[in-house]
C-alpha cells in the first residue's frame, strides 16, 4: 500500500481544504476549512453558483453572508465525505465569549435550514481562554467543537477540562517559529518541535482518559505527518496527500493509546489566571496564536471584498 493508505489505517485522514473538487480526488473521511481556504476555493469560477446562493440568502447583511457562505461550502463537502466537516466562527470573535456562541448557533441553524445533518458539523473556535470557554457552553448545548490555532500544551489541557470535542495543534506554523528562532533550515522529524507539541498534547490525552480527539494540523511536509502516524486525525492538504498516494514504504505507527497510558504524565488543571499566565510565558505561543487570529480576519475582509466587488 501506498504510505496514504497505510496512514489511514491508523488516523483518520481530513481534507484541509475548500476545494470540493479536490476533496472528492482523495476521499478523505472529514474536511476543515477556514477563511484562508474559502478564500482559495472562492476565486474558482466552479464555485460561483455557491457565492450566488450566499449573496442572495444574506439580503445585504454582510455577517450573515459570511456564515452563509461558509455554510455551502460545507453542506457540498458533506455531500461528498461521510464524516464530519468544521466551519469557523469568524475570527473577530475570537475574545467574545457571549458572540461566539451567538455566531455558532447561527451557523448551527443555517445547516439546519438546507436539511445538514448537524451532528457531522464542528464549529471551529481559537484556542483562546475565551474561545474555550464558548466551547463548555457549547458542547452542553450539543454543538460539537473543533478548537483551533493551537500552539501550547496549556491550552490543550484547558480544552481536555472544557470537554471540547476536539482540537487541531498547528504543526508547520509552530516548526516554522522555531526554525525562525533557533536560525536553522529545517529539523529532523524526530526533532521537530510541531509534532513533538503534536505528540505530548496525545499521550496526555490518552494517558488520563479524556474523550476529546486530537487532530494534527498545518503540515510543511510529509514527515512532520508520518512522524504523528497513529494520531488521531490528521488533517492534510492536497498537495501532501498526492504525495502521500504516491510513496511506497512501510509507516510504522508511533503514536499509540496503550503506549501513552502507562507514561508518567502529571494531570494540569488550570484557571484563567494560569492559563493566561503560561500563554504569556510562551513566545511562540503567543505570537502565533495572534498572528494567526489576524491572518483569519484579514482573509475573511478580503473574501467579504471579493464577494461584494
Amino acid at each position: 500500500m501506498n504510505k496514504l493508505a497505510q496512514l489511514r489505517e491508523m488516523s483518520t485522514v481530513v481534507a484541509d481544504t475548500g476545494d470540493i473538487d479536490a476533496i472528492g480526488k482523495y476521499t478523505p473521511t472529514d474536511a476543515t476549512t477556514n477563511p484562508s481556504l474559502l478564500l482559495k476555493a472562492a476565486e474558482k469560477s466552479e464555485y460561483r453558483h455557491l457565492i450566488d446562493k450566499a449573496v442572495k440568502a444574506a439580503r445585504g447583511d454582510s455577517e450573515l453572508l459570511m456564515d452563509q457562505l461558509a455554510v455551502n461550502f460545507g453542506n457540498e463537502i458533506l455531500g461528498i465525505i461521510p464524516g464530519r466537516v468544521s466551519t469557523e466562527v469568524d475570527a473577530r470573535l475570537s475574545f467574545d465569549t457571549d458572540g461566539t456562541i451567538a455566531r455558532a448557533e447561527r451557523l448551527i441553524e443555517l445547516y439546519e435550514a438546507i436539511g445538514a445533518d448537524t451532528q457531522r458539523i464542528l464549529i471551529k473556535v481559537a484556542s483562546t481562554w475565551e474561545g474555550i470557554r464558548a466551547d463548555d457552553e457549547l458542547e452542553k448545548r450539543n454543538i460539537h467543537c473543533n478548537l483551533t490555532l493551537m500552539f501550547s500544551f496549556e491550552q490543550a489541557a484547558a480544552c481536555a477540562d472544557a470537554g471540547v470535542t476536539l482540537v487541531s495543534p498547528f504543526v508547520g506554523r509552530t516548526s516554522d517559529w522555531y526554525r525562525k528562532e533557533r536560525g536553522v533550515d529545517s529539523f529532523t522529524p524526530e526533532e521537530d518541535p510541531g509534532p513533538q507539541l503534536v505528540t505530548r498534547i496525545y499521550n496526555y490525552y490518552r494517558k488520563h482518559g479524556f474523550e476529546t480527539v486530537v487532530m494534527g494540523a498545518s503540515f510543511r511536509n510529509t514527515d512532520q505527518i508520518l512522524q504523528l502516524a497513529g494520531c488521531d486525525l490528521l488533517t492534510i492538504s492536497p498537495a501532501l496527500m498526492e504525495e502521500l498516494m504516491l510513496a511506497d514504504g512501510e509507516v510504522p505507527r508511533l503514536l499509540d493509546p496503550e503506549q501513552a497510558s502507562g507514561m508518567e504524565i502529571e494531570r494540569l488543571q488550570l484557571d484563567e489566571q494560569g492559563f493566561r499566565w503560561s500563554l504569556n510565558e510562551d513566545p511562540m505561543a503567543t505570537e502565533k496564536l495572534a498572528e494567526g487570529i489576524r491572518k483569519f480576519a484579514a482573509d475573511a475582509d478580503r473574501l467579504q471584498a471579493m464577494i461584494s466587488a
